[in-house]
């Protein structure tokens, strides 16, 4: 559940210097009205391909995929890479520059010993970034998300590829399991006064390819997971921040859950049980428990890298453990991610990402 942690930096940088950014509402402005954008409503029906592109007349949007990776020596890596689409109108957009789409993209590695992030920006309309539905292509700049499949789904077969001054990977994706429509049918309720995005996921992928940090160079194999969710207004004002985790189990089972905190009062908790035949069920806060177990300081701050998770109805009891607790990406809205290991009933790896912090 990758909220856009770029929007009110985007419309503040590209969208007009003389017109002052409002006051903040919510976790990086996630929680302004939106009333000129469309809403997200219970009962859509998705479909793909073209689902798998872009959706005007939405505010935010992101494509954001991860992998947990290792080398021939068992070390073990992750890799991030997310693209951002923030329309700052409602309106159908121009082309050329007064095109009102911003883009940003987020790249990470990490190690057990390295974390290294990057960021780039786009103006809509100038062909420097974009996401095409048929055949799917989603990149700013010279970073890409594209199929290379020959069959009806266009994921089955994807390529994902970032650089850096420090880091570059090139991976392929592939996949014969079906798409996760998270929550209800897709529709992700994100608090109890009916926030919501459309969501669903891709949690099946396997990823081989190359991997250099610091001028030195992996092969690499493992499980990805690829999100997709766009939304107008999907926090609260009242929400501050959110901890979300994507986890791949030995068993061949998948949990995503996240928890949405607030000001004052609970947090909002929500998540999807995945069956190794990509079988879901949505799991609601009764069904989970989530709780932080140590922190580490990182970035002057003390951020939870150990925590327990269970869900009874599962029989799931696993700790999970950060592979680098220093995964911070250190952006302009700076946020913590990274993969993490799995150890309890069941063992496995995933991602972790939190912000508000």
């Amino acid at each position: 559940m990758k909220l856009s942690v770029g929007l009110m930096l985007l419309a503040s940088l590209l969208g007009g210097c003389d017109n002052p950014p409002a006051p903040e509402k919510g976790f990086a402005g996630l929680g302004d009205q939106a009333v000129a954008f469309t809403p997200v409503v219970p009962g859509r029906t998705f479909s793909f391909p073209a689902d798998h592109g872009a959706h005007e007349g939405f505010r935010i949007e992101w494509w954001y995929v991860t992998a947990n990776l290792k080398d021939a020596q068992g070390r073990d890596f992750g890799v991030q890479w997310t693209l951002f689409r923030s329309a700052l109108d409602a309106a159908p957009q121009a082309d050329g520059w007064r095109n009102q789409t911003i883009w940003l993209g987020h790249a990470a590695v990490t190690s057990a010993t390295v974390h290294h992030a990057a960021e780039r920006y786009a103006r809509g309309g100038v062909g420097q970034a974009g996401v095409q539905a048929v055949p799917f292509n989603a990149w700013i700049d010279d970073w890409q998300f594209g199929t290379q499949a020959s069959s009806a789904d266009p994921l089955a077969d994807m390529q994902l590829k970032a650089h850096d001054s420090r880091f570059s990977y090139a991976l392929r994706l592939t996949s014969t399991r079906p798409l996760v429509l998270q929550g209800d049918n897709g529709f992700s309720q994100k608090s109890e006064q009916g926030q919501a995005s459309y969501y669903y996921s891709q949690p099946f992928f396997q990823a081989s390819g190359q991997l250099e940090i610091d001028g030195q160079r992996y092969t690499v194999s493992g499980p990805a997971w690829l999100d997709r969710e766009w939304s107008s207004q999907p926090l609260t004002a009242n929400q501050t921040g959110w901890d979300w985790f994507s986890l791949h189990l030995d068993s061949g089972e998948h949990l995503m859950l996240y928890r949405m905190r607030h000001k004052d009062g609970a947090p909002y908790l929500t998540g999807t049980w995945i069956d190794a035949q990509g079988h879901s069920q949505a799991l609601q806060a009764g069904d989970i428990e989530l709780a932080p177990l140590g922190t580490a300081k990182v970035a002057g701050r003390a951020m939870p890298v150990r925590w327990s998770i269970k869900v009874p109805g599962k029989h799931l009891d696993v700790t999970t453990e950060a592979l680098n607790p220093a995964a911070w990406m250190d952006l302009r809205i700076p946020y913590w991610e990274g993969p993490v290991r799995l150890e309890g009933s069941h063992g496995g790896n995933g991602y972790l990402e939190m912000t508000g912090y």
